[in-house]
């Protein structure tokens, strides 16, 4: 696998905030779905021409609303925010779970590093900022 950083995993260790949006094309429903995310949010999702799945045509659109809906209404869950790494290595074995021959070894690796990334991009915390010093004297009084 690529990773972006050399020897650190993205999955144990993000670099940064989970904004990038990724597809499990595996889960989801397509045009069939009552919750569409292409309706919701056409801005940021498609239809992808080969399968007819949903797909991220542009990110960057973490603080948008209509993003945010169709993240959080989707009924299968195959909407995720990731972190920039983490979305080229799911896109990597997206691209090669899809390809023939059909390995479901490499579907299951896909699951299992979502919910890896889901996890550990729950627990990235942004670094600390330096407290404010002030060398006055204030007094409260």
């Amino acid at each position: 696998m690529l990773f972006c950083r050399p020897g650190i995993d993205p999955f144990d260790e993000p670099e940064c905030e989970a904004y990038d949006l990724f597809v499990n094309e595996f889960q989801c429903v397509g045009k069939g779905c009552p919750y569409s995310c292409v309706k919701r949010a056409p801005h940021a999702f498609s239809f992808s021409t080969e399968n007819a799945t949903a797909c991220v045509i542009s990110q960057g659109h973490s603080d948008d609303y209509l993003v945010q809906l169709a993240v959080g209404q989707c009924p299968r869950n195959c909407i995720h925010y990731v972190t920039p790494s983490q979305r080229e290595v799911l896109e990597d074995l997206l691209q090669s779970a899809l390809a023939a021959p059909y390995d479901i070894a490499e579907a299951a690796l896909l699951d299992s590093l979502i919910a890896k990334a889901r996890f550990e991009n729950n627990r990235y915390q942004k670094p600390k900022r330096k407290p404010k010093v002030s060398t006055e004297y204030v007094d409260w009084v």
